[in-house]
């Protein structure tokens, strides 16, 4: 239930990993509902719809991990009952298993989850909500680069890169979104759910917000160069780098390991997480995505140079790994080097010695 004054109480997780720019973004965005947009239009401000405030283990101030000093609101022992607790980005090891660091705010994640509070966390911060076990065979979602940090160290757990938000648990109390800056959409959506739907409008006219409708999957890289402990495995794929067009390249590879081609397959999927073919052409996808972002080349020339005869398979396969056909991708993602591009037409020559 909203606190005593009526106003929504939001408690923004703080640790020292955090990520500054989120944690006060959630603040400054949570503080506009009601009171920036009439002032904007008005010249009077109106009355705040919400209060967030900052909560740590320790009241204590601390750097964040850019060096900024966050000082807390509050401490777990005297914050304010939240009506929702968001959990900003922070930062760790992907992939590496967080367990026995953060035991204070996982105990105070889970007592405030069982008094009734809406759980949200945006990128990385869904790390913590495994950390207070709410996540066990649960549908999730977390920036792309951090999947396994969830799959490798919490039960069940099922990440959905292809949604914005993720929304689980019972009665739908918990909800989670994926890269970097999705703590705006998140924060506009328990804007909405929480004041309502033309104010989380108004506050995302005031600070120009864009719903990010397409998930993560036109933003996420498909494939990154593993470094395993088989060297033959390693080997295929330095080659591969350079080969990504040679016609059948898994039977290629195969041959160069030395190895039956059922054998290689196998290993490299043991070494890799990948099998082969879905690796060449994960290669072969960000070579091409590279072309669209900073060429001007047609797409049919741009799916031969990626290695693809067919410009159908080409484009089917690109919109099913990417959720955006070629020529979207070219439009979304190639908008900046136009910019860019126009840009250092226009700078004076000296300017241009400086870039």
């Amino acid at each position: 239930m909203p606190g005593q004054d009526a106003r929504i109480n939001v408690a923004i997780l703080a640790v020292p990993e955090v990520t500054a720019s989120a944690l006060y973004g959630m603040f400054d965005l949570f503080s506009s509902p009601g009171r920036d947009f009439p002032f904007i239009v008005t010249g009077e401000a109106g009355e705040q719809r919400m209060r967030p405030y900052t909560v740590a283990r320790t009241k204590d101030g601390f750097q964040a991990a850019n060096g900024i000093w966050v000082k807390p609101d509050h401490d777990f022992q005297d914050c304010p009952r939240p009506d929702i607790v968001c959990i900003p980005d922070f930062f760790v090891d992907p992939g590496e298993s967080v367990s026995g660091m953060y035991d204070p705010e996982a105990q105070w994640l889970k007592r405030s989850h069982e008094g009734g509070a809406m759980m949200a966390s945006a990128c990385s911060g869904a790390v913590l909500l495994g950390e207070a076990g709410l996540l066990t065979n649960c549908d999730a979602t977390i920036h792309w680069g951090y999947v396994k940090t969830l799959t490798n160290n919490y039960a069940g757990v099922r990440v959905r890169l292809d949604r914005s938000l993720v929304l689980s648990g019972e009665a739908q109390r918990i909800i989670m979104a994926g890269g970097g800056s999705s703590w705006q959409d998140l924060a506009l959506y328990l804007i909405a759910r929480f004041v309502g739907l033309e104010e989380a409008m108004e506050v995302a006219k005031v600070y120009m917000l864009q719903w990010h409708d397409m998930g993560q999957q036109p933003f996420a890289s498909l494939t990154t160069f593993r470094q395993t402990t088989d060297a033959v495995v390693n080997g295929c794929q330095e080659w591969l780098a350079m080969n990504y067009k040679t016609h059948a390249p898994v039977a290629a590879m195969a041959t160069r390991s030395g190895l039956p081609e059922r054998s290689f397959i196998r290993r490299f999927a043991k070494a890799t997480g990948m099998k082969p073919l879905d690796y060449v052409h994960a290669l072969r996808l960000e070579e091409a995505k590279q072309m669209l972002e900073t060429t001007d080349l047609p797409i049919e020339a741009i799916a031969n140079e990626a290695g693809y005869e067919d410009t159908s398979f080409f484009g089917r396969l690109f919109r099913r790994k990417t959720g955006l056909t070629p020529t979207q991708y070219r439009l979304r993602f190639g908008a900046l080097r136009q910019a860019l591009k126009h840009d250092q037409k226009e700078m004076r020559p000296e300017e241009a010695a400086h870039r």
